[in-house]
């Protein structure tokens, strides 16, 4: 192997570790359960659906932001999306810190439809630049990324907690907007594609994995493809059950009878599950295949979202952790199955499409939760004094719609095909 090859190989990791820094900050998505209650009480009068819209919003417009993120990425380079991205980014999160509970649809505006989109140009240009640079490793490599989103929640949490606890929710914002911009502008030199046609040293591209026959689709191709409309309805219907969990851990921990400081933990436990079950499941992908990695999560899924309601004292930890876990899962998955079926070329464009699917399923998974959450709350008389309670079988319905979700995902993945090759598809 030459010097230049075995150096250009060896460098292949700097924009990873790159992306994986960059991506720390973006898991700040995954903290929102930190926020919810304060944010309902304080700004929207106690509605838990209309606070929780803030995060659907921020996760429903991150998929429009992948979408022209990806585009640009792709016509251009990594370096000045990610740069532009952190920029919006850090200027919705900033800006939200000025809401008042006069106007609260600012933190709808701000950190949900800017922050949002800043958020998605970053999100699938790293996902994309790190495939290219392994092909080999796909699953791997794209487990490593996302991974690095959900241990974001990690690491925030409990900054985000102290500082709520000192300045309050919305000067909170402004803190994690210096953060962002410093990180995704300084980060954003080291990302970059690798040369035209790049592979590694002593590979070749496999001619059919799993049934699946290697071609770059560009998007216009994969929206012709029926799988693209199956894999994008699956994403939706998938995360619904993560998507309730990770908007509101604390509060259902809190109904549970938890400290508000033990609750915390519950989104420190999700975010950390959801981190590892991203690069495990993308490293068991690798070796089970998409298709079977997918289905084994969806069924999975649908049973233990079930179980919520009934768990009792720290068992809904061990439920918050298993589903934080699984919905990990779809999030390394997915983007390893879309470049399998339509290639690696036009990924960041291609994926961010895919993301539509996500980002409904964000919306309407936080809006059902919500509902649902605001039905718990139980006015009481006891001794002549009104007292507010928490009803958490209220619930139910929702966990049950997330199950009956994974299970129509089940079915749609089950009957998936890959895509035929192009030239028999015009």
């Amino acid at each position: 192997m030459s010097t230049s090859n075995q150096s250009t190989i060896t460098n292949r990791w700097i924009p990873v570790i790159a992306c994986v820094v960059i991506q720390l900050c973006l898991g700040t998505a995954y903290i929102w359960s930190v926020f919810q209650s304060g944010i309902a009480k304080n700004l929207f009068n106690g509605d838990n659906a209309a606070a929780a819209l803030t995060f659907s919003l921020l996760l429903g417009v991150l998929t429009f932001g992948s979408t022209i993120g990806g585009m640009l990425q792709d016509k251009f380079s990594p370096k000045p999306v990610v740069m532009g991205g952190g920029i919006i980014l850090s200027l919705g999160f900033f800006l939200a810190s000025f809401t008042t509970s006069a106007a609260p649809w600012m933190l709808w505006v701000t950190y949900g439809v800017i922050g949002g989109f800043g958020m998605g140009m970053i999100y699938s240009t790293l996902i994309a630049c790190c495939q290219k640079w392994f092909p080999d490793k796909r699953g791997l490599v794209t487990g490593i990324i996302v991974s690095a989103l959900g241990f974001g929640g990690v690491i925030f949490t409990p900054i985000a907690q102290q500082l709520i606890i000192s300045v309050g929710e919305l000067k909170t914002f402004a803190w994690l907007s210096l953060i962002f911009i410093i990180v995704c502008v300084i980060g954003s030199l080291f990302v970059k594609n690798p040369p035209l046609n790049f592979k590694p040293e002593g590979w070749t591209p496999p001619l059919s994995k799993h049934g699946i026959v290697h071609q770059d689709f560009k998007p216009s191709e994969m929206l012709r493809t029926p799988q693209f409309y199956i894999v994008t309805f699956t994403l939706m219907l998938a995360c619904m059950a993560g998507l309730m969990m990770i908007g509101f851990a604390k509060p259902i921990a809190l109904a549970k009878g938890f400290t508000p400081a033990v609750a915390t933990i519950g989104v420190m436990i999700i975010a950390g599950f959801n981190s590892f079950g991203r690069l495990f499941w993308g490293w068991v992908s690798d070796k089970l295949g998409r298709k079977n990695t997918i289905l084994l999560l969806l069924v999975t899924t649908a049973v233990i979202i079930l179980f919520v309601n009934s768990a009792s004292s720290y068992m809904i930890f061990v439920l918050i952790g298993a589903i934080g876990f699984l919905y990990g899962g779809f999030l390394g998955v997915f983007p390893a199955l879309t470049a399998d079926f339509w290639g690696s070329r036009n990924m960041g464009m291609n994926y961010g499409i895919v993301l539509l699917g996500f980002g409904i399923g964000a919306i309407v998974a936080s809006t059902i939760a919500g509902l649902y959450v605001n039905l718990t709350k139980v006015t009481q008389l006891v001794n002549g004094v009104s007292t507010v309670t928490t009803d958490l079988s209220k619930m139910q319905p929702a966990f049950i719609i997330a199950s009956v979700a994974a299970g129509v995902g089940f079915i749609l993945i089950a009957i998936l095909k890959p895509p035929v090759i192009k030239n028999n598809n015009k």
